[in-house]
């Protein structure tokens, strides 16, 4: 045990920490080869990477693999029309405050199971995953919309990209990218079948939290899309850790 502190955690000796290490190298390389992120967003990328891995164990790597993979496939489907929208991406990927939003709630859930071991932070962690795949999946593909969406406060219709609107096609696209991202960590373990709709009830419902907050305080100057995107992924976990208690 290399650190009493941290008992519970997946890498609790030298060599797990040494593969965690490795593994999380080899994907924050990737990751800004293919220009998902750009230098800060591979540095931030990686340390929450490692947190969680370490923390919570190869199915939670595997999880934030299946995010990355489904956010960078879907930030590139329909380019040309998000460049004439001007919604496209930036060409050299995300930076470190965007990715952290998305994942700082899961890699802190995962260091609070290293500390404490309670199994509930486990099923906050994927649904901080869930919640960033759901709402990330759903943008993108709304975003292809030539008739727009509706705007989540009013409902009246609003251009492609508009803080706060959604769309059906979008909203049913996230949830499969949900639904992928909680498959995956039951499949590792890190969760029983029988919680699976947690994780993807709660990624939903903080889904609609981002586009709430996207058409109230982020339109109206208050606060940034990355403090939405980081608000949503925890209230996401916190929804979470309650429905485990029920």
């Amino acid at each position: 045990m290399l650190n009493p502190y941290l008992a519970y955690a997946w890498a609790s000796s030298a060599e797990r920490l040494a593969l965690a290490a490795a593994v999380t190298l080899g994907f924050a390389m990737l990751a800004r080869a293919l220009r998902g992120v750009n230098p800060s967003g591979a540095l931030a990328g990686g340390l929450a990477c490692f947190l969680l891995f370490a923390g919570a164990g190869p199915a939670a790597f595997c999880a934030l693999a299946a995010l990355f993979v489904m956010t960078w496939v879907t930030t590139r489907v329909g380019h040309r029309r998000k460049l004439t929208l001007r919604l496209a991406e930036q060409r050299d990927g995300r930076n470190a405050w965007q990715v952290l939003a998305n994942l700082a709630a899961a890699a802190l859930s995962s260091v609070v199971f290293s500390v404490n071991g309670h199994r509930v932070w486990l099923v906050a962690a994927v649904a901080a995953l869930t919640e960033a795949a759901t709402d990330t999946v759903a943008s993108e593909i709304g975003q292809l919309r030539g008739t727009g969406g509706r705007l989540i406060t009013t409902w009246e219709r609003v251009p492609a990209g508009t803080d706060g609107g959604i769309t059906t096609p979008g909203s049913m696209a996230g949830v499969a990218a949900g639904l992928v991202i909680a498959t995956v960590a039951t499949v590792g373990g890190m969760l029983p079948q029988s919680q699976l709709w947690i994780p993807v009830a709660a990624g939903f419902a903080g889904m609609l939290i981002d586009s709430l907050l996207g058409a109230t305080l982020q339109r109206w100057g208050w606060i940034s899309n990355q403090a939405v995107n980081l608000l949503s992924t925890l209230a996401a976990g916190a929804l979470a850790y309650l429905m485990n208690l029920l």
